[in-house]
């Protein structure tokens, strides 16, 4: 295998067979040993959360997968916790896709005058440039099309797409008695154009509270798996 990528959360690597495949790590991103989705560092190490990220991870790219929505996903190893993904090409350098159902984190740090935290948002999503430099900047969907990082019929089915996988995952939690607040996911598009879901989708990357109290990533994949 020949190393293309060392990530902040999972490092990539090139097969023969033209896949990648992912290494999960236990690193999460966050500040001052805080974890936080929205942050565009590492923040703080969770032994064994690469693991369980893999895990839930495989569940709901199974799921979507099945519900007819393209992602990257091949098949996975447990005992390597390594997963097995189609070639893929990032928008731009890279771009990430927050939906946001509750106004919480970097979302209230930056409108929080104008609105409270944890309302109720309408599985909003926005759209961030991969820049820690820059700190990931929020960039609109005619600024994506002007300097040509996608078609406007790109950006319209990854929102669609967004929201319908935020639902699948949002309808999960809930049937498990938690409620989702926020999920950042990645996004890239297929040698044909086709956009398509890449990276991970697991409790490292999304905000889940229970009886109106936060639940840790360890805590949600014990919760979710139980």
């Amino acid at each position: 295998m020949n190393l293309v990528y060392s990530g902040k959360t999972k490092d990539v690597f090139q097969l023969d067979n033209g896949n990648y495949l992912l290494k999960f790590k236990d690193d999460c991103t966050g500040k001052d040993g805080v974890f936080d989705p929205g942050e565009n560092s590492v923040g703080l190490t969770i032994e064994g959360v690469g693991d369980v990220n893999l895990r839930m991870s495989i569940y709901f790219f199974e799921k979507i997968n099945a519900a007819g929505i393209k992602t990257h996903f091949v098949n996975a190893n447990l005992a390597d916790t390594t997963m097995e993904v189609l070639p893929a090409k990032v928008f731009g350098k890279g771009l990430e896709v927050i939906c946001r159902n509750k106004a919480v984190g970097s979302f209230i740090r930056r409108y929080g005058a104008l609105i409270e935290s944890g309302a109720d948002l309408p599985s909003y999503v926005e759209t961030t440039l991969k820049d820690d430099e820059k700190g990931d900047p929020l960039i609109t969907k005619d600024a994506l099309v002007a300097i040509g990082v996608m078609t406007e019929e790109q950006y319209d089915d990854l929102k669609a797409q967004t929201q319908k996988i935020t639902k699948i995952v949002a309808d999960d939690l809930k049937a498990k008695g938690m409620e989702l607040y926020d999920i950042k996911f990645e996004f890239g598009y297929a040698p044909d154009g086709t956009v398509m879901l890449i990276d991970e989708v697991a409790s490292g990357n999304m905000r889940v509270y229970k009886d109106g109290e936060y639940v840790e990533p360890m805590k949600l994949n014990e919760l979710f798996f139980a």
